[in-house]
């Protein structure tokens, strides 16, 4: 045993180095912020981020367009309100008409 302990370089036998080689190789490929982790699986996070966010700021935009032509548009109001909540005037039946859902 002691043969084979005096053929490693005395330089792997130092405890510290030992110690900071084990730290080193436990940060770069087993600890949850890992080089691996953080290169790959972070940027792709980032880049699904981006898209959303390019996604929600065309969906403000096309909201706030939408806003501006109905605070500008009092008949394009009353159709908004007439389709998508349902309202009628007083002297009015609304009838609703759905598909049918076969499958």
């Amino acid at each position: 045993m002691n043969k084979i302990f005096n053929q490693i370089p005395p330089l792997l036998r130092n405890k510290y180095i030992l110690a900071v080689a084990v730290f080193a190789v436990w940060m770069v490929f087993f600890d949850d912020r890992d080089i691996i982790t953080t290169h790959f699986r972070y940027k792709k996070e980032l880049n699904d981020l981006k898209h959303s966010k390019m996604y929600y700021e065309e969906k403000i935009a096309e909201t706030r367009a939408e806003l501006d032509k109905l605070q500008n548009d009092p008949l394009l109001l009353e159709k908004y309100a007439r389709e998508r909540y349902r309202m009628k005037r007083d002297d009015e039946d609304l009838y609703i008409i759905g598909e049918s859902k076969t499958h």
